[in-house]
């Protein structure tokens, strides 16, 4: 099974937190602003007009990713992910780039891309 990523993120703030070993005790948590982090769980099925969910495909042994999702100042992607229990490649956009990526294709890998207003999305590599 591929490593899941797990981001926790405060309500109040908007802070965000990546964990590399997620606590299993009752009661325990991060927390930001005197209030628990809650854990974000990624949309896979894009349900608007807006695209978030990461497009992809393969060219030898790369992948080629792609968000088809609009780039402006107060509405982007700011981050596409591809996580593997080997490793953890990402790539960083701001407003006016393009949130296209290329990654080692790595088949069960799972494809993240982060929303400024929407959060998290992913999608599983085949």
């Amino acid at each position: 099974m591929t490593r899941k990523l797990i981001l926790k993120k405060c309500k109040s703030c908007g802070a965000m937190i990546k964990v590399l070993k997620d606590c299993t005790i009752d009661e325990c948590g991060i927390r930001c602003c005197g209030e628990q982090m809650v854990e974000l769980k990624p949309n896979s099925v894009d349900a608007s007009a807006e695209k978030h969910v990461p497009e992809y495909t393969v060219e030898g042994n790369k992948i080629k990713v792609k968000v088809n999702h609009v780039m402006e100042d107060e509405h982007y992607i700011e981050w596409i992910s591809i996580v593997s229990d080997k490793k953890e490649c990402t790539k960083y956009f701001k407003p006016g780039d393009v949130p296209e990526a290329e990654f080692h294709y790595e088949p069960g890998a799972t494809l993240y891309a982060f929303c400024n207003k929407h959060d998290l999305w992913s999608k599983e590599v085949k």
